[in-house]
């Protein structure tokens, strides 16, 4: 290209001289020259001046075009070296994330997450449902949470310092659930005790413990968290829906059902305790003559509720959430309700709130169903009278149920506890001392006396309201309370039995 631009200057510089040349030429023609002479000199003049300038037009445009080819090779060769810096800042960029993906796997070596630092008090972040189909269950649970954080702070706090509580919602579903996490990570929450809903916690569990943060449930039971790839930062006190599934078989097979039907949440939750009820039940004898696995948000359920009218099963059993009572309603319009059938359901929906959606109660008389933990209103008063005083549990009227308090309050302890046996307000730190507080240890069950054990030096055995938990490596409790539930005539829970489930971990 600059070899042509310097031919084309050269040519220019030849056409300025050939237009000086005929201008001089011309000039001599008019000095000594004839009219005719002139007329004739002055047309050649003419055409060759007409001649030399359509060349400078050429060349002009030559040199425009030059001009516009060294802009733009000016442009593009800035343009270029824009991109190569940009190119090169992005490469620089990639290598920096990529280095520091590569520092936090290399110190977690790809299983333990990197510690957090702590910044010396522990604090709570709420994940329990206060909204959706599942908010029978938030007071009570939110009421442990106080009564233990209340618990903690009179006993002396951790590490010198009181714990603190965020409440925060869960709702029903992951957008509810993902804008509470966001919202306590900036509030830089060091364990979260929730969700209520083990379908709730799959959509926020990555997200927690991506953050080094403690999630910890007390009412998550499906069996996929014991498996769940979680650093090590993932922990219940609710047991898994094994020792639940086998709890439910039991009952169905000692009530007579021959036959069942399933009527099944699609979720997690629901599949799994699915196939813990159905495989004991089947293998105690019984037969299941049908499952129906159904979207709770469905406005109708009449495709399911005709699958049971068809089968004609002696039980039925409903794995659900709020959603169970517009499923009662149907079958029972089809004779297939408690009056009718053995109908049974499970913790999602064996509560006081299901009944308070119907206008008679009394139409649930006789269902049955199971809960995981233990009967606080009936053998626990002290604890209930506790939770009863409350902010949680002493407004509008109190609690109706008391589903998961317990659990909850546990919960609470056990990361207090694992605190001051770390040492430390560091997630990470703490999820290492979790399972060792509730097992192999001397036993202690109160804050204050637990505490003094610890800082004596001695290894600890914390059994808590729920239970002796004894947390198998998994982070969840290897011995769990199952209670048998009905509504009694007036369609209020009762407890009627119960039994303690162990799972080998």
């Amino acid at each position: 290209m600059r070899t042509n631009r310097w031919l084309r200057l050269l040519a220019l510089l030849f056409a300025f001289t050939l237009v000086a040349a005929a201008c001089g030429d011309s000039s001599g023609d008019d000095d000594g020259g004839t009219a005719t002479s002139d007329a004739d000199d002055g047309g050649d003049a003419d055409d060759g001046a007409e001649a030399d300038d359509e060349a400078m037009e050429e060349d002009d445009e030559a040199m425009a075009e030059d001009g516009d080819d060294e802009a733009m090779e000016e442009d593009d060769e800035a343009m270029a070296e824009d991109g190569d810096d940009e190119a090169m800042e992005e490469d620089d960029e990639a290598m920096e994330e990529d280095g520091d993906d590569e520092a936090m796997e290399e110190d977690d070596g790809g299983e333990v997450a990197a510690p957090n630092e702590g910044d010396g008090t522990l604090i709570f972040g709420g994940l329990l449902p206060e909204t959706g189909n599942l908010a029978f269950l938030g007071p009570p649970e939110i009421a442990g949470a106080e009564l233990a954080i209340s618990d903690i702070n009179a006993g002396g706090g951790v590490l010198g310092n009181d714990v603190v509580w965020f409440p925060g919602d869960s709702g029903d579903n992951g957008d509810v659930a993902n804008q509470t996490v966001d919202r306590l990570l900036a509030e830089n929450v060091d364990a979260f005790i929730g969700a209520a809903s083990s379908g709730v916690s799959l959509t926020v569990i990555d997200k927690i413990t991506a953050a080094n943060v403690i999630h910890f449930s007390p009412a998550n039971t499906s069996p996929a968290f014991t498996t769940y790839d979680d650093n090590g930062l993932y922990f219940r006190t609710a047991p898994s829906d094994v020792v639940q599934g086998a709890a439910l078989a039991d009952i169905m097979l000692a009530d007579g059902a021959a036959t069942a039907h399933f009527l099944v949440l699609n979720d997690s939750y629901g599949t799994g305790l699915l196939e813990f009820s159905s495989g004991p039940y089947e293998a105690g004898g019984g037969e299941v003559v049908g499952e129906s696995i159904y979207d709770p948000q469905s406005e109708t359920f009449d495709a399911e509720i005709a699958e049971v009218v068809a089968n004609d099963p002696d039980a039925v059993v409903i794995i659900g959430f709020e959603e169970t009572s517009q499923i009662l309603t149907g079958l029972i319009e089809n004779g297939l309700g408690p009056a009718d059938k053995l109908v049974y359901g499970t913790d999602g929906n064996m509560g006081n709130a299901l009944a308070n959606n119907f206008d008679d109660p009394s139409v649930l008389a006789g269902m049955k169903g199971t809960l995981p933990g233990v009967d606080v209103a009936g053998e626990l008063g002290d604890f209930r009278d506790r939770l009863l005083e409350t902010p949680t549990g002493s407004a509008d009227g109190g609690l109706e149920d008391f589903s998961y308090s317990a659990e909850t309050y546990d919960a609470v302890m056990v990361v207090a506890l694992a605190a001051i046996a770390a040492d430390s307000d560091n997630p990470s730190d703490i999820a290492g001392e979790i399972n060792g507080i509730t097992r192999d240890g001397e036993k202690c069950s109160e804050f204050t006396a637990c505490v003094e054990l610890l800082d004596a030096g001695t290894d600890i055995d914390f059994d808590g309201v729920s239970g002796p938990l004894e947390f198998i490596d998994a982070g969840e409790p290897s011995e769990a309370s199952i209670l048998t539930l009905q509504f009694d005539a007036e369609g209020v829970i009762e407890v009627i039995g119960s039994v303690q489930g162990k799972i080998d971990g």
